[in-house]
């Protein structure tokens, strides 16, 4: 990274968005130029903290120092940046896991700025958002999936507007830990992998249905190496997924192999212990909700992340908006409610 772009501590235009994911951490530094982001740094790290939740929901040691070495890495790259413009979110595990107070005191101390634990319709609307500015700007209707570590978020959107969104409790990691737990990829724990998450998908299948989409978008980790998977082994081409190149891929990773043997190009040993619960969440999305194809963006939370900053900044809140409305539609008197939102932030202050 640029040592002159950090040394602008002041510079309101310099964003950084971390995710802390339930498999990944992810950090972008961006310049904000022209309404339009300039990547200066950005890094990844598989700190797999969902595979660190122990059976009574609670993080390991183990898993809480990997999180914490790699937020120190973080906290170096943008020591001096102001908060208001760094957000950082924590995802499903971080929402689940029972020590995650405690974990979190100790994040903050080694990041050197507060992490947002966001709820599943809120990463659903963020991840959204990074999608859609990463995609041509028109009215067409898409269908978004993100398959991550814990969850899987599932968006119904038009431009930059969602609506309708979802986060079901499957992910690559916890389906992985499940069904493939010996290691052995069998016809049987895919089978029974696919069933399971499609059970999960009967709650929504028929309102998104009933909405309909004209394409369908896939973003992230586990996404992206499927349609790498697929154009390497020539079952498809131009970063497209279709129903006929997942099943070859599902028929060749069942045959008979093991999770550590997979003869697979460029796939990391972390993502190859979770891929088969991501290929089985894919499976049962494309099984219950009739798709046919599905083409990959680059955008995902993160990015979702810096086009929220960059609107707080602008003063144009896609949530400020929403409340603004309601507050006009049932008649709120907006002075005294200012007034009290006054007072409780001094309260706030005084018993922090």
């Amino acid at each position: 990274m640029q040592n002159t772009a950090m040394d602008k501590q002041n510079n309101p235009t310099i964003l950084a968005a971390i995710d802390l994911g339930s498999n990944s951490f992810h950090m972008v530094i961006s310049h904000l130029r022209d309404d339009h982001f300039q990547v200066v740094d950005k890094l990844r790290e598989m700190v797999q903290l969902r595979a660190g939740l122990d059976k009574r929901g609670r993080l390991s040691q183990a898993a809480q120092d990997r999180a914490i070495t790699c937020l120190e890495r973080f906290g170096q790259r943008i020591k001096g940046l102001p908060q208001e413009s760094v957000r950082v979110v924590g995802t499903n595990t971080l929402r689940i896991a029972r020590n995650s107070d405690s974990f979190l005191k100790k994040a903050k101390k080694a990041l050197g700025h507060p992490i947002e634990i966001v709820a599943g319709e809120e990463e659903a609307r963020l991840i959204y958002l990074g999608v859609a500015h990463t995609l041509s700007f028109d009215k067409t209707r898409r269908l978004v999936i993100d398959i991550g570590g814990g969850s899987t978020e599932f968006i119904i959107g038009e431009s930059f507007v969602g609506l309708e969104r979802e986060s079901l409790e499957m992910g690559c990691v916890s389906f992985s830990q499940r069904f493939f737990t010996d290691g052995e990829l069998s016809a049987r724990s895919m089978k029974a992998a696919i069933i399971a998450a499609g059970t999960r998908l009967r709650a929504i299948q028929k309102n998104y249905r009933d909405i309909g989409w004209s394409e369908v978008i896939g973003a992230s980790g586990t996404i992206r190496c499927v349609a790498h998977i697929v154009q390497d082994k020539g079952w498809a081409k131009d970063g497209i997924i279709t129903v006929e190149a997942l099943d070859k891929l599902i028929a060749f990773m069942t045959d008979g192999k093991e999770m550590e043997a997979l003869p697979l190009a460029g796939l990391s040993a972390e993502r190859q212990s979770v891929l088969p619960g991501g290929v089985a969440v894919l499976k049962a999305a494309f099984n219950q909700l009739k798709i046919d194809k599905m083409t990959v963006s680059d955008g995902a939370l993160r990015e979702g992340l810096l086009y929220d900053l960059m609107g707080r900044i602008r003063h144009d809140d896609e949530r400020e908006r929403a409340v603004l409305a309601m507050a006009r539609r049932y008649h709120v008197d907006e002075a005294q409610a200012d007034h009290i939102s006054v007072m409780l932030d001094q309260l706030f202050d005084q018993v922090v």
